[in-house]
């Protein structure tokens, strides 16, 4: 068993440096970010209907595009090498048979479970209000948006998560149905070009309790 050091766990946690000035020389192929965004969709999503959805705006038409929703943020936007919006599908569970048939096609499940499952998870999903739709769909894309981070840094990039958006307008100016699709956070990735500025966090025994 491999035994992580501190400093080898804040390397690849981020080392919590914020960056939000990038090399702009630094762009990154169509095939690595896939790269990336595969191992950041291996992340846990509740009965595996994967609802994270990914644009990745790098054109400099795009750019323009986003950057007035992106209020404080305009730096990441025009300097780094693409910006990621990542959006919750709330109608994910339209794609739960072909994902539990290609388990089945893997031989990671039987038909049996297969057509069980199918047919105890789409009907309870689409029962959901819009509100627990909400929270599911969030909480599933924030896990692959920490992932993506994690991968980004391992691929050699850094990363900042942006919340500071036009949330009600995001989807829309890229072309999705805004009530189909919401707006989780908004990632910058490059290379940066300055060394960032560290924060601070309290303690695991300030917000820890043994019971």
């Amino acid at each position: 068993m491999t035994t992580l050091k501190n400093n080898d766990f804040s390397d690849i946690a981020y080392n919590r440096k914020s960056i939000r000035v990038y090399d702009e020389t630094v762009k990154i192929s169509h095939e690595e970010m896939l790269e990336m965004i595969e191992e950041a969709t291996l992340a846990p999503s509740s009965v595996n209907m994967q609802p994270w959805r990914f644009v990745i705006v790098e054109s400099d038409e795009e750019k323009a595009n986003l950057k007035p929703l992106i209020r404080f943020n305009t730096r990441q936007n025009d300097t780094s090498s693409a910006m990621i919006l990542i959006f919750g599908d709330m109608l994910c569970y339209e794609f739960g048979e072909e994902i539990y048939d290609k388990a089945v096609a893997e031989g990671k499940m039987s038909q049996e479970v297969r057509d069980q499952q199918i047919g105890a998870i789409i009907p309870y999903y689409k029962n959901f209000t819009r509100e627990q739709m909400n929270d599911v769909v969030k909480i599933d894309s924030s896990l692959a948006a920490m992932q993506l981070m994690l991968s980004a840094r391992a691929h050699g990039y850094d990363t900042n998560p942006i919340g500071g958006f036009e949330a009600d307008q995001l989807a829309a100016a890229f072309g999705l149905d805004p009530e189909r699709f919401v707006p989780v956070m908004v990632l910058s990735i490059g290379k940066a070009a300055e060394v960032g500025y560290d924060s601070v966090r309290l303690a695991a025994d300030k917000f820890t309790t043994f019971k």
